[in-house]
């Protein structure tokens, strides 16, 4: 039985439908509410828990003593997601309010709340293969400096490989946050790194798209090899609503294009990058090809996009694979 360790950000979200985003001072009507778990580890763990029911999958965080908190914890254990080493806080629980349009775009308005305090000693890891932490850049406890490794995020991977557990990092697209400085030690100490395209970009100063926005595989190939070079030991992967790469160890690039979904199909992009997250971890811990693996990936969160919330989209591996036979895949043209 694979075991694998999700850890960080626990928060609910709180999705809301609009017309348009509204110009200062104006207003804008919200045509539905509903409320769902988010987050690095509900929705990384419960997509992994649906793709593979056999795995063991344990969550490590922090929530507030209310009721976003508790509604978080059940829908795990529901789930069959360990929950036991989920720590309470004095702080409410994390929650993101959604917004979004009703072609699936969508923008976060966050408050950290309880995952502000998650810290290293949080986290008491036995018997685990690997440990996927994130997001990085929203854990303040963790994105703090540490003198000997640069981050607490960082010293907390190496003290994961020190016993022998793989380690995987996912980041959040914060558009005011120092990605070198937070990210750039936790890359030294990661087995596996998976993030999306811009996040990528804004680590190594290497834009992902052209000037018409279209992406450049000799750019993502380049951003990927910079990561790598800062330590990352098995892979790099990037995954965008086009394609999905990835670089491993011994230089082996793979690019792999999205599936072609049907106009009308998207419901909602909140929590795709995570149900892609969840296909790489199965895929590392079963230890499959990179371009396997993405093909997994791309399929799980292709799931995803068909629920307006983060994890109801998810599916097993079988019925998530049946949608590359169904659709089939992009032309890829860059």
């Amino acid at each position: 039985m694979k075991r694998v360790a999700v850890a960080g950000n626990i928060l609910l979200d709180v999705m809301k439908r609009i017309e348009t985003f509204p110009e200062i001072g104006m207003l804008v009507n919200i045509g539905e509410t509903s409320y769902a778990v988010g987050g690095c580890v509900p929705n990384t763990a419960i997509d992994l828990k649906r793709l593979c029911p056999d795995f063991e999958v344990s969550a490590f965080g922090r929530v507030g003593n209310d009721d976003y908190g508790r509604y978080v914890s059940d829908a795990l254990k529901k789930e069959g997601v360990d929950i036991s080493h989920i720590k309470q806080s004095a702080l409410p629980t994390s929650y993101t309010d959604v917004m979004t349009l009703k072609s699936g775009e969508r923008t976060f308005f966050h408050f950290k709340g309880a995952n502000t305090e998650f810290c290293g000693s949080d986290v008491e890891v036995k018997k685990v293969d690997l440990f996927h932490l994130g997001y990085l850049l929203l854990l303040d406890a963790l994105d703090a400096k540490d003198e000997e490794y640069g981050t607490k995020a960082a010293r907390l991977l190496a003290g994961m490989q020190a016993q022998g557990i793989e380690t995987s990092i996912d980041l959040v697209s914060a558009q005011t946050a120092d990605f070198i400085a937070v990210a750039g030690p936790a890359l030294r100490y990661c087995d596996y790194a998976v993030m999306n395209e811009v996040e990528g970009g804004m680590l190594t100063g290497i834009a992902p798209r052209d000037a018409g926005g279209a992406p450049v595989p000799e750019n993502l190939r380049r951003i990927c090899e910079s990561l790598m070079n800062t330590g990352v030991k098995r892979s790099v992967t990037l995954h965008c609503p086009e394609l999905s790469c990835a670089l491993d160890r011994a230089g082996n690039f793979t690019l792999l294009p999205s599936l072609a979904l049907p106009k009308g199909y998207i419901v909602g992009t909140v929590g795709a990058g995570d149900a892609f997250c969840a296909g790489m971890l199965y895929s590392f811990s079963e230890r499959l090809p990179l371009e396997e693996a993405m093909r997994i990936a791309s399929c799980a969160a292709a799931c995803n996009l068909a629920a307006l919330d983060s994890v109801s989209g998810a599916k097993s591996l079988d019925e998530s694979l049946k949608l590359e036979k169904l659709y089939g895949r992009r032309e890829l043209i860059c």
